[in-house]
């Protein structure tokens, strides 16, 4: 190791060689790694470093002296200060080479796999205007106006949005206008330090293929005098909007959704088509922000499988149904597994609506649920939040043996972790791994990996 003294503060020049898991560039400097915010594998730049450790450091971009081939202008005027996106410095085909590297880095150092087979990731019909989500902080500027959009990069200092290149545009003109709306309303804006003030967040949805739209005004508390008449000035405004909505949160938190929504004007929900069918998404429901994408990994899954129709299928941390219904028309039986009781109210529903009566849907924690199933399914979907799978859930698979494991991740090292523990006793081979890209200028990839019993594989 160089006995070389790193200061903070102090100016070094650096080549960028590689991108972190978190999207930051990452330099060496006397064989210790510098992670750079806003630059790209091929610059040559000049940093200042900003937070300095024994082995690594975090640094800002003073200076670009040679541009990476891979950099190009951004869409967004306000791309380097907006904390929304990370990539929008970086083409499009080379963000796909980034995220599809970052799988391999994870599988080979945390889960210990030599050449894991990673595909190609799933390029995204576009890499701009896909978003069919987005919930904005609110804030107010130092001259009083109301404001709304995403937090600087690393601050809590707000960037005023009138639009936004990676949401779906139909919703600009809601992120333009609404703000005036609340100035002209006088309602209070929350203001985090005091725990005082009522309108905390604004959230739009859309839908990509039927266009309808929700707009939801997340609040402290319920007080917002002519909420109602404002909420039918909307509609009558937006022919699209169908539902206006008030979600309650009154706790200091970070978490932007409470417990309880109200729908104030129109209808609570908005329609979406997805894989051919319908569903009811509401204002607090995880549904992918990107549908064209996630339906195009469906259509991987569907074909990976080359479900015959005589499978049990067991979909854990099933949400409302999103894959679980497509998968239960290929299938004889589905059961679909949600700690969230209304996602599970939603699911039956969404089952109902599209005629699919070979699907049960279960509440509760999918570590508790899954053994206490009486039948060993074929295949398994896990599709867990970031944190992955209960270390339950593993045993109990490993017990179980499903013939498949299908397993859909949002966050590539824990994923690594679990498939690690599915296959490192030769339970499970993993065969294949597809990214595909749900959240494009961002360093989020989604990623499906497929196993399959070792006995089977071999034979």
């Amino acid at each position: 190791m160089t006995d070389t003294i790193w200061k903070q503060g102090e100016l070094i020049e650096l080549n960028i060689s590689d991108t972190s898991d978190t999207g930051d560039g990452v330099g060496r400097s006397h064989e210790r790694v510098v992670f750079v915010p806003d630059t790209v594998p091929g610059d040559r730049v000049v940093v200042r470093l900003v937070h300095v450790k024994p082995t690594y450091a975090h640094a800002k971009l003073k200076q670009l002296l040679e541009p990476s081939p891979h950099r190009i202008r951004p869409s967004c005027i306000v791309a380097d200060k907006c904390g929304g996106c990370q990539w929008q410095h970086i083409d499009y085909q080379y963000q796909l080479e980034a995220k599809r590297n970052q799988v391999i880095q994870a599988l080979e150092r945390i889960g210990g796999f030599v050449q894991p087979p990673v595909d190609a990731v799933l390029r995204a019909p576009s890499p701009l205007g896909y978003r069919n989500k987005a919930t904005y902080p609110v804030g107010v500027s130092a001259t009083g106006n109301v404001q709304a959009g995403y937090y600087q990069k690393g601050s809590h200092q707000l960037i005023n949005l009138n639009q936004c290149p990676v949401q779906d545009a139909r919703l600009n003109p809601l992120l333009a206008e609404v703000k005036q709306d609340i100035q002209k309303r006088n309602w209070q804006v929350y203001k985090e330090q005091f725990h005082k003030g009522v309108i905390r967040h604004l959230g739009l949805r859309i839908g990509r293929r039927t266009g309808e739209m929700l707009l939801t005004l997340i609040v402290k508390d319920w007080n917002l005098p002519g909420i109602q008449e404002q909420s039918q000035e909307w509609l009558n405004r937006y022919p699209t909007l169908v539902g206006v909505c008030l979600n309650r949160n009154p706790e200091r938190t970070n978490a932007i959704f409470g417990s309880e929504t109200r729908c104030i004007a129109g209808i609570g929900y908005l329609r979406e088509e997805f894989a051919g069918l319908e569903f009811q998404v509401r204002p607090d429901t995880f549904f992918q922000v990107y549908t064209e994408t996630a339906e195009a990994l469906l259509q991987v899954i569907q074909s990976e499988l080359n479900l015959q129709g005589n499978e049990v299928l067991v979909d854990t941390y099933c949400g409302i149904g999103t894959l679980t219904l497509p998968l239960a028309k290929q299938v004889h039986q589905a059961i679909g597994l949600e700690i969230q009781s209304e996602a599970v109210e939603q699911a039956i529903l969404n089952a109902k609506r599209n005629q699919i009566n070979n699907v049960t849907f279960m509440t509760g924690a999918v570590e508790k649920v899954l053994p206490q199933l009486k039948m060993k399914p074929d295949i398994v979907l896990l599709d867990p939040p970031r944190k992955g799978c209960d270390r339950k859930v593993i045993e109990t698979l490993l017990i179980s043996k499903p013939t498949c494991i299908v397993y859909v991740s949002c966050k590539v090292a824990t994923l690594a972790r679990d498939l690690k523990l599915l296959c490192e006793n030769g339970v499970y081979t993993l065969i294949r791994v597809q990214p595909a890209d749900f959240f494009p200028q961002t360093a989020h990839v989604e990623t499906a990996a497929f196993l399959v019993l070792s006995s089977l594989h071999k034979a």
